[in-house]
């Protein structure tokens, strides 16, 4: 087993990574630089810390460049606070012609046993590309345990439902005529987001967009919220150093506590012309004081395309259901 120490990575402070032929593990342990101004670690700095190790796996096995396509949902049920010891794992669970499918598993525990810990999961689909940019075949990987047959069923069955998730997503439109409340934020991708193809790190786009979705969710909600969902974000054009990049959040629909917000990040081509680059559904919970979910005021459609993404919305609550959650290590 290969013990390496991640100096370069985002965020927290590395205690270690173990990593083994198709899986990495990385140890992050939360400190104050790490969470925002509530106390709790940002959406993104999770998201980015996820597309660290899933980078690390899919890089090991492909033994090139690649970059993430698709990212799964993942759901938290409760804030990650200072102290506490963040462990992601990054397993290998299927492999196509030339992309790989990774399984990451974040536990939070807290030494202390103040805090109850948590597991959550959630996939990401890496694609390997050659030295001219072109799609490049992948190793296979073989299961050979009762675990990793189930997994790899799993992440095939789940391959179905991933694409009709994508397919709603990318039927709807988003223009003028919505009167939902919305943010907009605009990055310049810099040299310090970029991994070492040059290209902007996913990890970094997806924390952009939890910027969008709180500073959206936040002024609906009149005070504090934090993402408690990440729904199929789908990662397309590749963003370089230089490129400006417009960061949309708009409510498409809200539950009881919940405000659904999707987010969408577009650049300009050579003419000007408004290019998607990557887009997904960020699910925002309004916290109390002391960190509890309350309340949030509720919002009605009013135009055409209100009324047709808050159904777009709901669509996707309806085929997340059908999404077979992984099978844990410790069944």
């Amino acid at each position: 087993m290969l013990l390496t120490h991640e100096e370069s990575r985002p965020g927290a402070e590395s205690v270690a990574a173990e990593a083994v032929v198709h899986e990495t593990i990385h140890h992050f342990l939360v400190k104050p630089v790490d969470v925002g101004i509530d106390g709790y670690v940002e959406a993104g700095t999770l998201l980015e810390w996820i597309d660290f190790a899933a980078h690390s796996t899919a890089a090991q096995w492909c033994s090139g460049n690649c970059v993430a396509a698709s990212v799964g949902n993942i759901h938290l049920d409760r804030p990650i606070h200072v102290g506490e010891l963040v462990k992601v794992r990054a397993t290998l669970v299927y492999t196509g012609r030339s992309s790989m499918h990774i399984l990451i598993t974040v536990h939070c525990s807290d030494p202390g046993r103040t805090k109850a810990p948590q597991t959550a999961q959630c996939a990401v689909v890496f694609v390997a590309f050659d030295g001219v940019g072109n799609p490049m075949k992948v190793p296979g990987w073989t299961p050979l345990t009762m675990l990793e047959l189930q997994r790899h069923r799993q992440a095939r069955l789940r391959m179905r439902t991933r694409a009709r998730i994508e397919d709603a997503m990318a039927a709807e439109s988003y223009s003028a005529e919505g009167t939902a409340p919305s943010a907009a934020l605009r990055f310049r991708a810099a040299s310090t987001d970029i991994d070492s193809d040059g290209k902007v790190r996913g990890g970094r786009v997806m924390r952009w967009f939890d910027e969008a979705a709180y500073a959206c969710g936040a002024d609906w909600a009149g005070g504090d919220v934090v993402t408690s969902y990440v729904a199929g974000i789908r990662l397309g054009r590749a963003i370089y150093v230089g490129d400006v990049v417009d960061v949309t959040a708009r409510i498409i629909h809200t539950g009881r506590r919940s405000v659904h917000i999707g987010v969408r990040a577009v650049t300009a081509d050579a003419v000007g012309q408004p290019l998607l680059v990557s887009q997904g559904v960020l699910v925002v919970v309004s916290v109390g004081a002391h960190g509890e979910a309350q309340a949030v005021p509720q919002w009605q459609p009013v135009s055409d395309e209100d009324r047709r993404l808050d159904r777009h919305a709901r669509h996707l609550i309806e085929l997340r259901q059908y999404l077979e959650p992984f099978t844990a290590a410790t069944a």
